[in-house]
């Protein structure tokens, strides 16, 4: 299938409105509001996340086939993201922090298993390094030799994240990598 990446703003608001509300608001509420610093709650994740948006403190390549939207991946500076899973185990080994975080990877339902999550990666690492680069890490789950429902891997799978240049670095849990790479910037733009 052939897709289209653009970036999470409030040009872009109303297709990921209209996912995110096709599904529940995802995982019953969550906006893709639980890797932000403290949520508030499943009744007011759309505004909190809506207002993030406009004010660009929230960032995403948003995946279009066509005029719709399929699917997305959540990236930000550490700070705009600073809540991760198996934080114990991550801070144990943790030596500096990245530029950049991927948090959260969605694809609609009737998509699943056709590239969305690939093409959201790579529309990402694109905007990433459009923003000014830097080092960018995230945390996957190694699906290689299990059955894992596709719509659980919201993190994504380690195999599609070293298919884009990244490299392990460290275990966080029985099958959770920190995965890191450096992105270089586009030149004539700087981090945020």
């Amino acid at each position: 299938m052939s897709f289209s990446a653009k970036p999470l703003d409030d040009t872009t608001w109303s297709q990921f409105a209209t996912l995110v509300e096709r599904h529940n608001g995802v995982w019953g509420g969550c906006w893709c509001m639980a890797f932000h610093a403290k949520g508030v709650g499943a009744a007011g994740n759309r505004a909190e996340k809506e207002a993030r948006v406009r004010e660009g403190h929230a960032h995403a390549a948003l995946i279009f086939d066509g005029a719709a939207c399929v699917g997305w991946c959540q990236f930000g500076p550490t700070q705009e993201l600073p809540r991760i899973k198996h934080r114990r185990a991550y801070e144990e080994g943790l030596t500096s922090l990245p530029d950049w975080r991927i948090t959260c990877l969605f694809s609609d339902k009737a998509y699943r298993g056709k590239g969305v999550a690939a093409a959201a990666l790579a529309g990402a690492l694109a905007e990433i390094a459009r923003l000014g680069g830097g080092t960018v890490e995230s945390y996957p789950e190694d699906a290689e030799g299990r059955s894992v429902a596709g719509a659980f891997l919201h993190n994504g799978t380690l195999a599609m994240f070293e298919r884009q240049g990244f490299q392990r670095s460290r275990k966080i849990g029985k099958h959770r990598w920190v995965v890191a790479k450096a992105v270089a910037p586009v030149p004539g733009f700087t981090l945020i």
